[in-house]
């Protein structure tokens, strides 16, 4: 979830527009870049397969992400007809209102610098392939989309005195939520499927809580950021997204 503080981030703020975001220049990615982004995609998808939802392994299909950086302009004239969302080039982390007036507008912002090769399996901030890869598939799936932008305008709506909840809300759900299926237990969640070690702990490990999806019970539930999750929320179905939570 993007939010503030701003204070030492990475990526260049100068220049960005009023709503936060910036032009992406696809052409400027270095060859290090897109080999990164290369060892990233080849890891991750091949991961998805076994522990994503058929919702986000279709969505990887329709955007055709491959073994190159994408273009975001191509990438919205694909991602645009099924749902009406685009993405939109941000330098990194934006504040609270920016993020949520993207969302309640169908516009996901994707931070547009990447990871070094050192930082292959952590880093602390989100970068383009955590926002790209494990956020904009499922944004072509027509309830997960509603739910994206509902989202958006509830948060704008509940004031910032109910944003600890609501980013537990975002945090459970569209960073770390897990969904049962026919074929068993699946990731849905940016933050698992973005990441080799905790696709395989939410998925496979003992010892880790995995609770019924309630919104009320996960808005007031504690989380870990820089740590492999202790719990995760399961749905039933994405249609659960679209019940209207209570921020108190």
């Amino acid at each position: 979830m993007k939010t503030a503080p701003l204070e030492n981030l990475r990526g260049d703020y100068a220049g960005m527009a009023p709503d936060w975001t910036v032009p992406q220049h696809a052409d400027l990615y270095s060859d290090e870049d897109q080999a990164v982004w290369r060892i990233l995609v080849e890891r991750q998808t091949a991961l998805a397969r076994r522990y994503a939802c058929d919702e986000f392994l279709r969505g990887l299909v329709s955007l055709g992400i491959g073994d190159a950086i994408p273009d975001f302009e191509a990438i919205n004239a694909r991602l645009k007809p099924p749902t009406g969302w685009q993405i939109v080039a941000v330098p990194g982390l934006i504040p609270d209102a920016a993020f949520y007036d993207h969302l309640a507008h169908r516009r996901f912002p994707v931070t547009v610098w990447i990871r070094k090769r050192a930082e292959i399996d952590y880093l602390v901030e989100p970068d383009l392939f955590h926002d790209f890869f494990g956020h904009v598939p499922l944004l072509t799936n027509p309830v997960f989309a509603d739910f994206m932008q509902a989202y958006g305008r509830r948060a704008i709506e509940a004031g910032p005195e109910n944003i600890d909840r609501l980013a537990r809300l975002y945090w459970f759900t569209v960073e770390f939520g897990l969904i049962r299926t026919a074929k068993g237990l699946k990731a849905y969640g940016a933050g698992i499927l973005s990441s080799a070690a905790e696709v395989k702990h939410a998925i496979e490990d003992e010892g880790v809580e995995r609770l019924p999806f309630d919104a009320a019970t996960a808005m007031h539930r504690p989380y870990e950021i820089d740590k492999l999750q202790p719990t995760y929320f399961v749905l039933d179905d994405f249609h659960q997204l679209l019940d209207r939570p209570t921020a108190h």
